[in-house]
């Protein structure tokens, strides 16, 4: 991976090759910024650049051991540390390792991805993934021993957000005075939900959704699609092109999205409450991943359907024909009376859902709310 294959954030790279030609890398760095703006790639790129033997111009040669073996993902100073879930068979003791062929699969695959392709990678259903303090353990004992090729040590560590006090405290000396010439670049999409005292002993970089400009080139020039669908889902994914890559390849998740809100808003139009539970019940039958991405779909759908009723589509308005076509008819209904109430009930019910909590209740429940919501003006 090379700055060059990253998009967009010219500015970014720039510095980050400027720290490495002047020797002024921190020994944590963390990169953050939402979903889909390219936080790993430059991650990567970064790491590539400070393993690589003989670097030029501001890229890695391409032709040392280290960048062929980067290029693998399987350089022995490169280690990745990354969310995970108990395996249903095998140790008791949750290692990365014991994910790698999974990971490095995915990294091949695309370096745009997020904790939904992850999960589906792990066939994880309905578990989380999070940070096991084993990880910490086996960290530590992976850099006390010396670099293998005598230079530079690069460990990618990506959402340490999912990380629990215990895991992170074990990990503050080592994060604070890392082995020499060890550097630590976090991913991270959240970061207060980081441990505070792992936070403070980073150099933050602030990595701000992409330009629909980039996007679109993107788009256009990597994966040869016409330049008028490009334009619409750069403008739709907002700067998100891991959302752009979703969009591309699954239309007919997002499809059964819109299906399932447009069949919950007219049942509860119609207080028809035998269907809402019908409804309620095909919801909790679905994997838990799946209804956390609806209920995110849902909240996005309320807000382009109140900023529609300002009648600026063009600028304002972030949806697909089909999503305009059914919002033209019903955004009257999402109103200053309404909005918030719904986003908020959406919000507590995700919450609830990513907590373990009954789905057929949550399902329900908000969904006789919504009801009494929908006549609110």
């Amino acid at each position: 991976m090379t700055f060059g294959e990253v998009i967009g954030h010219a500015d970014i790279k720039e510095r980050l090759i400027h720290d490495v030609q002047t020797g002024r890398v921190p020994h944590a760095l963390m990169l953050t910024g939402p979903r889909g703006t390219g936080k790993m790639p430059l991650a990567l790129a970064l790491a590539q650049y400070l393993l690589c033997e003989h670097p030029s111009q501001g890229e890695p040669c391409h032709q040392c051991r280290s960048c062929r073996m980067v290029e693998q993902w399987a350089h022995p100073d490169l280690h990745f540390t990354f969310p995970i879930i108990k395996k249903k068979q095998g140790s008791t003791a949750p290692l990365c390792d014991d994910y790698l062929k999974e990971w490095r699969t995915q990294l091949s695959s695309s370096v745009y991805f997020d904790i939904n392709d992850w999960l589906t990678d792990m066939k994880a259903e309905n578990q989380q993934a999070v940070y096991y303090v084993t990880e910490s353990d086996a960290l530590l004992k992976k850099l006390a021993i010396k670099s293998s090729q005598g230079g530079n040590r690069v460990v990618v560590m990506w959402l340490p957000e999912r990380m629990n006090q215990e895991t992170a405290n074990k990990l503050l000396k080592l994060i604070e005075e890392p082995p020499s010439r060890t550097y630590f670049i976090m991913v991270c999409e959240e970061p207060d939900k980081v441990l505070g005292t792992i936070l403070s002993r980073t150099q933050r970089i602030n990595i701000p959704p992409l330009t629909e400009a980039d996007v679109r080139e993107a788009l256009v020039q990597r994966y040869a699609m016409q330049d008028e669908l490009a334009a619409t889902l750069a403008h739709v994914c907002q700067g998100n092109f891991t959302e752009a890559l979703r969009r591309r390849q699954t239309e007919s998740e997002e499809q059964q999205f819109l299906d399932l809100f447009i069949s919950l808003m007219r049942l509860a139009y119609l207080r028809n409450i035998k269907d809402l539970k019908k409804w309620s019940d095909d919801m909790a039958g679905r994997g838990r991943e799946m209804q956390k991405r609806f209920l995110r779909y849902a909240q996005r759908m309320v807000r382009e359907n109140f900023v529609y009723n300002f009648h600026r589509p063009a600028d304002l308005n972030y949806m697909l024909n089909q999503e305009e076509a059914f919002s033209s008819k019903f955004a009257p209904f999402i109103n200053e009376a309404n909005v918030i109430p719904i986003m908020d009930e959406l919000a507590m019910a995700e919450t609830h859902i990513e907590g373990n909590v009954n789905a057929k209740m949550v399902f329900f429940d908000f969904a006789v709310k919504m009801i009494m919501l929908l006549i609110q003006k």
